[in-house]
């Protein structure tokens, strides 16, 4: 006796693979603005400039919701749940840098040819990437101020909210580790600085598999950052 196939998204018999991912309306966000004066057909590398950018932005989303993530965990003294997390970030950062490779496939003619219409866009405009850099401790209010609108509220929240340094910070003094009251009770909307005590707290901490391992991936995270902001303004 045949048993009838099992739904993979559930009971839901108009759940399908395309209506879950909204496919139908993720294909239709590409939308070019140049011309071809050829053709009158929008130029051919735009679209890769706009798919890129576009995959970027959800990388940067998911990004957050690891991150957010993270700091609960840290928060709950989740040690290794936090670490095992980490990892998944660095992989979606070397993803990221990885994407630049395709990005340089395109010549700087090519991207000449569509770059005008594009006017003052920049992916310096980036609101999420903003946050990205807010939550890991570069903060700068200067760019609360430039950012209007929806991310303007969103920068101004995570411009007041703790980072995930601070996060790491208040789990070592929880452990017992010798942190100032400066160092615990910081101003989380000014740049994480150097520290001496935080430094000396740090190297004590790698006698402790669990703290090490977690400052090794915080480090590797740090590392990745760079090296994607790095790449992107290479290409740039």
């Amino acid at each position: 006796m045949n048993l009838p196939l099992e739904n993979p998204f559930g009971n839901r018999d108009d759940l399908t693979y395309g209506s879950y991912l909204m496919v139908p309306e993720l294909l239709s966000l590409q939308r070019c603005v140049s011309t071809d004066p050829e053709t009158g057909k929008p130029e051919h590398d735009e679209t890769l400039f706009i798919v890129i950018h576009q995959v970027y932005e959800l990388w940067f989303k998911q990004l957050l919701h690891e991150l957010d993530y993270v700091m609960t965990l840290l928060d709950a003294d989740k040690v290794h749940a936090s670490g095992h997390r980490l990892k998944r970030v660095l992989k979606i950062f070397k993803t990221m840098v990885g994407q630049v490779d395709v990005l340089e496939t395109m010549t700087p003619a090519e991207f000449a040819s569509f770059r005008s219409f594009l006017a003052t866009a920049s992916g310096f405009q980036s609101t999420q990437f903003r946050e990205l850099e807010f939550l890991l401790g570069i903060k700068d209010r200067v760019q609360v101020e430039w950012f209007q609108g929806e991310g303007g509220d969103r920068l101004q929240a995570r411009y007041d909210a703790p980072t995930l340094w601070d996060a790491v910070l208040h789990l070592l003094g929880r452990a017992g580790y010798d942190l100032s009251a400066n160092v615990l009770q910081r101003d989380v909307r000014e740049t994480v600085t150097e520290d001496e005590g935080v430094q000396a707290a740090i190297v004590s901490c790698y006698a402790d598999d669990g703290f090490a391992s977690l400052c090794e991936t915080l480090t590797d995270l740090d590392e990745g950052l760079q090296e994607w902001r790095y790449r992107h303004v290479m290409m740039v």
